[in-house]
């Protein structure tokens, strides 16, 4: 991928590999991909957001293949397991009865509902993720796949403006600031 983050000048390879390591779902990639050319990152950023949205329950399941349990380190050296180590570092890692807890959360989910818990962990403290692992292991199945849909796009929306930050995000190009003309007196 080029290291300007500017879809613009990147290649339909690289822009496909970008998307994957955001969300390992083919038919997210292909859809994406076939927007292509994109003007703008924001471009990108609005194509994509719908078909992330919009995931089936298979293809749900197939993208947490590519997540590691909460509290997990991500094994390999893509970019994937890159932003997945990466969402991963709260503050409160060390602390070894939140960590205690969260595994037996992640039993108890797993047996629940027979996959891995899917949160997005970017910005979120290793306690309040206790919390919602806890409040959704009360949901019935359909609405705990949509939660664990919405939050993969969440996640994937979040990787992509990582990779290709929105217009209004990125540096802008700064222009002279204009002088003052002062207005003749009478």
């Amino acid at each position: 991928m080029t290291e300007t983050g500017d879809v613009r000048h990147t290649s339909e390879a690289d822009l496909r590999e970008a998307l994957r390591s955001c969300l390992g779902v083919e038919r997210f990639i292909d859809e994406v991909a076939q927007r292509a050319p994109f003007g703008s990152n924001d471009e990108l950023l609005a194509a994509a957001e719908p078909v992330a949205g919009s995931l089936t329950a298979d293809e749900v399941e197939a993208a947490l293949a590519h997540h590691p349990r909460i509290g997990e380190r991500m094994r390999g050296e893509g970019r994937a397991q890159a932003f997945s180590r990466s969402e991963q570092s709260a503050a409160e890692a060390s602390d070894e009865g939140l960590a205690a807890a969260i595994a037996a959360g992640n039993e108890a989910y797993e047996a629940r509902f027979d996959r891995v818990f899917l949160i997005r962990a970017a910005g979120r403290g290793r306690a309040e993720i206790l919390a919602e692992l806890t409040r959704r292991l009360a949901l019935d199945d359909t609405a705990e796949l949509a939660t664990v849909a919405s939050e993969l796009r969440d996640i994937t929306m979040l990787r992509l403006a990582t990779l290709f930050p929105p217009t209004a995000t990125r540096p802008a190009a700064t222009a002279p600031t204009p002088t003052p003309t002062e207005e003749p007196t009478p």
